[in-house]
């Protein structure tokens, strides 16, 4: 059974602004949602699942579903603040997304095989996908066993400011055993570094594995997020800035021995318009795989 894609293109781009999804940054306006769905075609994923918000599917459709037909499956679903568990009820005040897993659950009914997850708005490269999806075929009916691609730190970098990395914690069989989110990494002098919560300043090997959500999950995940849902929401429905993230998710069943987390290496050069002084870049870089032939000149 092939793997699934499942692509989170709910959210907006508050540092950079506007829809940076549809954001066209290839030389005939591919977006990098394009060089994902390729990849991911390429890397022997067999559909892809897109969470959107209701309020942009006609746009959606328009710009970027269109561009796939014929070359694979694509189905869409919706994610609304409002859709929660039986029981409760969002704040009306609420504006808030309830967080990235809260999206995950939203493609419970129509993905039934192993799938990825990833952003919208990263570009992670050729051997990420290849990597991943090797990985998610061997999970065909497997339980419990989950994996995520651990980025190299160094190639996660943006040019333009500090970045915030789940940095990944592994056991000696590669296994993960915690992600710590770092605010404000970044190379100084030659070496990435932050600054931790006591003030000192930690620095980072250039391969340490990095978090850039982008996950493999098999089905049965689903039931333990919606189980784990009703707990976080008796928890935290009335705090209007909480979210509900993959990590927390994840966290909670590798912790309690639940279920394990491979965590997969890759050459991939991570890049993204996490700030507006980006774009160009991301521009250029795409420009310079289609040069070494990485990719063609016409995606689709």
């Amino acid at each position: 059974m092939k793997p699934t894609l499942f692509v989170l293109a709910a959210g907006m781009g508050s540092r950079y602004g506007g829809l940076k999804q549809l954001d066209g940054l290839g030389p005939n306006g591919e977006t990098i949602m394009d060089y994902s769905i390729f990849d991911a075609i390429r890397s022997g994923f067999g559909k892809v699942v897109f969470v959107i918000r209701k309020d942009f599917e006609d746009d959606f459709r328009t710009k970027i579903l269109s561009k796939y037909e014929n070359h694979i499956p694509v189905e869409v679903v919706f994610q609304s603040i409002n859709d929660l568990p039986e029981g409760f009820t969002c704040p009306p005040e609420r504006t808030k997304p309830w967080g990235t897993n809260h999206a995950v659950l939203m493609g419970k009914d129509v993905i039934k095989e192993p799938f990825a997850v990833i952003n919208a708005d990263d570009f992670y490269g050729r051997n990420s996908y290849e990597t991943l999806g090797k990985k998610l075929t061997e999970l065909s009916g497997k339980t419990n066993e989950y994996c995520m691609v651990g980025f190299r730190v160094g190639n996660t970098l943006s040019e333009s400011g500090s970045v915030a990395r789940g940095v990944c914690e592994t056991n000696d069989e590669g296994y993960l055993t915690g992600v710590v989110e770092r605010t404000a990494i970044e190379r100084i002098n030659g070496e990435i570094q932050f600054t931790d919560e006591n003030g000192k300043t930690i620095i980072l090997e250039e391969n340490t594995p990095v978090s850039m959500n982008m996950w493999g999950f098999t089905p049965d995940y689903f039931a333990y997020s919606e189980d784990y849902f009703k707990d976080f929401l008796r928890e935290n429905i009335d705090n209007l800035k909480s979210e509900y993230f993959i990590p927390l998710m994840v966290n909670e069943l590798t912790t309690k021995g639940t279920a394990s987390v491979k965590v997969l290496d890759t050459t991939s050069k991570w890049f993204g318009v996490t700030y507006a002084d980006d774009r160009q870049n991301v521009v250029d870089k795409i420009q310079a795989l289609i040069n070494a032939g990485e990719y063609p000149e016409k995606l689709f």
